[in-house]
């Protein structure tokens, strides 16, 4: 009989990280409690092989995977085979994100703990169809219900939650990343950029993300600086696509979404600024990661922004604002300076990984030891 206390992760795509911010969380915090001394179960999702569920170790992390197809109903199906398969399982249990929270319940019932970072307020998403919005919104509500405590990576998010749940129930961890202090040049110049001489923004092309209201205010006029927007556009399927290649065109570089991380990292690491126009949700893992970088942040005046990226920097409200920022940056290099410098100040202030991993182990633990009466598992 195996001792140690049992860490579950669902919700994610699985491990190693290849897909987003929640992959990322969840490779550093499973890695994490491996060396704390923990049993860490990751469920993992791919696109084709064995139905499974097929089971590995990865760098002392136990896998599950299972086959599904990409899109909502293909993660449904995941989230239902993960659901069914830590039901048999005795652990506390990690669910990162509220999308499929009714199957959560499930893990309540049989008798395990259930911890739920409830992410950011998606149905507010512009990009849900309103039968996909109802979804989102009842699920959120069962989430914030029926979990044993909930996780929110926001001060506004833990308020909304309090909306929910009582105060008590909810803590809040904010998400983190790493710090970048050098990395190469040649990411840059292969795109035919300057370091230094170009703002760059990172994330889903939609509507609530303002990137049309962003290129618009660059697009304005002719201006001695660059704007790479990385993201996947698809713009025969999507009609706001369009619109912003249309916007950028000749001003703007589209090279699609990279994930190749050291590309990632270097090329927002020599841009002048952070263009940040996402306006729903909490902590953002791409403006976390813009901060560890020492950028200077653009961003979209909400309470969210505000409060990840600090009160020194430059903030918008609709693209006349945006555009006499870009006029600020460019006559102000002083104000550019200053702004990198409390970037990283703020970074090293709230989001390094370390601190942020000890907090959620922690609640791991004392939902453990509130459970079982010992911080290890009972098979």
């Amino acid at each position: 009989m195996d001792s140690r206390p049992a860490l579950y992760i669902l919700g994610t795509r699985g491990v190693p990280a290849a897909h987003g911010g929640f992959e990322t969380f969840a490779e550093r915090f499973a890695l994490h409690m491996v060396e704390q001394g923990w049993r860490v179960t990751v469920y993992c999702q791919v696109d084709a092989g064995p139905s499974g569920p097929i089971e590995d170790v990865w760098r002392g992390v136990r896998r599950i995977t299972f086959v599904a197809n990409a899109g909502a109903t293909g993660t449904m199906k995941f989230d239902w085979a993960c659901t069914r398969h830590a039901m048999k399982e005795r652990g506390v249990m990690l669910v990162l994100g509220y999308n499929t929270a009714a199957f959560s319940t499930l893990l309540r019932l049989a008798g395990n703990p259930v911890l739920m970072n409830m992410d950011g307020i998606e149905w507010k998403r512009a990009k849900w169809p309103w039968h996909g919005r109802i979804w989102l919104y009842l699920n959120e509500w069962i989430g914030a219900l029926t979990s044993t405590k909930l996780i929110a990576d926001h001060p506004e998010i833990a308020r909304h939650l309090n909306r929910r749940r009582r105060r008590a129930d909810i803590v809040m961890i904010p998400y983190g990343a790493d710090q970048i202090e050098i990395a190469s040049t040649e990411p840059v110049t292969a795109r035919d950029l300057t370091p230094g001489n170009y703002v760059i923004s990172i994330g889903r092309i939609e509507p609530e993300n303002n990137i049309l209201p962003m290129i618009l205010a660059f697009a304005a006029k002719p201006r001695d600086l660059g704007f790479l927007c990385l993201g996947k556009l698809e713009p025969y399927k999507n009609a706001y696509h369009r619109a912003v290649i249309e916007a950028g065109a000749g001003r703007v570089l589209f090279p699609g979404a990279i994930y190749d991380s050291s590309v990632v990292q270097a090329l927002r690491f020599h841009a002048a600024a952070y263009c940040h126009g996402h306006s729903v949700g909490g902590t953002n893992p791409s403006l976390v990661e813009a901060l560890g970088a020492g950028n200077a942040i653009i961003g979209h005046d909400n309470p969210y922004n505000r409060w990840v990226a600090g009160e020194d920097q430059f903030f918008f409200a609709d693209a006349k604002q945006c555009g006499s920022v870009f006029d600020q940056i460019m006559e102000g290099p002083l104000a550019l300076t200053k702004a990198r410098s409390k970037a990283r100040a703020r970074f090293l202030e709230a989001f390094r990984w370390e601190p942020i991993l000890d907090e959620y182990e922690n609640v791991c633990r004392t939902a453990a030891i509130d459970a079982f009466g010992t911080a290890g598992s009972m098979r």
